[in-house]
């Protein structure tokens, strides 16, 4: 049962302490009670007072006879709150940006279907030919290619760069004039860090996208074997922690722009799910090699002709070069090749590359890099070497890369 309280009957919860004060000093012999002021004091508190009475409720049989003393007035705090959050408005933009990029790519993505197998890709022009990985489609088979708003469109291979890992297929471009087609960046720009988006078919889960940061530039990437049995490489490649998955190949990374930095092409993962290292052919790649492709169905890769690697400081002193020399130690240079044809030296008096047309090459990636992006099959090109210890210029005209296995 509850007894609610009235505000002034809480002045007389002390009254009981005043009357028991009363009688106890009337019985140690004090003053009449109706003389002690004590006495007084509550007789005027008394009379002054105006009792208030809380009605119960009706069921209650103490309502008819109880009056119950007024609770205490309570003074209500002001609770205390935490604002809140509001992200900042970076966080939004960055947001939007995403939500952007999404909506104004994602319908030049595909989802690309063959055989029992699937990956993904993008429209590269108007013409209707989209760019994917040479192992989307390497194995043939009826191509079924899904975009975002439920077209399915029939395609055929307009040809493969097995070296690059790169195809072109193409459908009707009558059926996709009101799709935009993606736009390639820059990729020598790109930094470590730099945010970046992944779109395409995860496990065929259509349209799917991700975020993450470039990992790593210039990775090398082993690709088709080559005559001598050691594989091609495949420079330049872009490192990412944005979650690839099979079924992603062939697919778009982007930038915040919504340019297109990257193909995404593999994964670092003993489970075959994304362990956060994901690979990408780069744009500047792609815009060397999908031209050739679409023009003549394959690519004549340029080709120098030899194995090597960096020079290590012990080789730099035997060679008679300082400790830290820098560039690309001859291994062999492979006969029949340009190299070997232009004289460079393999075996025990290698010569040691250091630049290619007056750009400085430290990494076996500068020099890959270079010939993948910059030149063509019969270009002469002009390879700086040290040799016995000298700086020397060799003239060599690159050939087209012999067929890979």
């Amino acid at each position: 049962m509850n007894h609610q309280f009235s505000k002034s009957t809480i002045k007389y919860a002390w009254l009981p302490f005043f009357v028991l004060l009363t009688i106890m000093l009337a019985a140690c012999g004090g003053a009449e009670t109706a003389a002690n002021p004590v006495t007084q004091a509550i007789n005027t508190l008394t009379e002054e007072a105006e009792p208030e009475t809380t009605i119960l409720e009706e069921s209650d049989p103490v309502a008819e006879t109880a009056v119950v003393p007024a609770a205490p007035e309570i003074v209500e705090e002001t609770a205390v709150t935490s604002p809140p959050i509001t992200p900042s408005t970076d966080l939004f933009a960055q947001e939007q940006q995403f939500v952007s990029i999404y909506e104004n790519v994602n319908p030049a993505v595909v989802n690309i279907a063959i055989g029992s197998g699937q990956g993904s890709g993008f429209l590269i022009d108007g013409n209707g030919h989209i760019v994917t990985n040479n192992h989307v489609v390497e194995n043939g088979g009826q191509i079924v290619v899904n975009f975002e708003d439920g077209r399915q469109l029939p395609a055929i291979i307009v040809g493969t760069d097995i070296s690059s890992d790169l195809a072109v297929i193409q459908v009707d471009a009558n059926e996709i004039q009101d799709i935009t087609p993606v736009q390639l960046a820059d990729s020598d720009a790109l930094k470590v860090g730099q945010i970046v988006i992944a779109i395409g078919s995860p496990f065929g889960l259509q349209n799917s996208m991700t975020t993450g940061i470039i990992s790593a530039l210039d990775r090398l990437f082993p690709g088709a074997v080559g005559p001598n049995g050691v594989p091609f490489q495949i420079p330049n490649i872009i490192q990412t922690d944005a979650a690839i998955n099979p079924g992603n190949s062939g697919g778009p990374l982007l930038n915040l722009n919504g340019q297109v930095i990257g193909v995404n092409t593999a994964i670092e993962s003993p489970v075959r799910g994304s362990s956060g290292i994901g690979y990408a052919v780069p744009a500047n790649i792609v815009s060397n090699i999908v031209p050739q492709i679409i023009a003549n169905g394959r690519v004549d890769t340029p080709w120098l002709g030899i194995s090597g690697g960096l020079i290590s400081e012990d080789a730099a002193l035997a060679l008679g070069l300082p400790a830290d020399q820098t560039g690309i130690l001859i291994n062999e240079a492979i006969a029949g090749g340009p190299a070997a044809t232009a004289g460079l030296r393999g075996g025990n008096s290698p010569d040691v590359i250091i630049g290619v047309d007056g750009v400085e090459i430290v990494e076996f990636d500068d020099l890959l890099g270079y010939l993948v992006q910059q030149t063509i099959v019969g270009q002469t090109i002009q390879l700086q070497i040290m040799r016995d210890g000298q700086p020397q210029t060799v003239n060599v005209t690159l050939a087209a890369r012999p067929a890979t296995s």
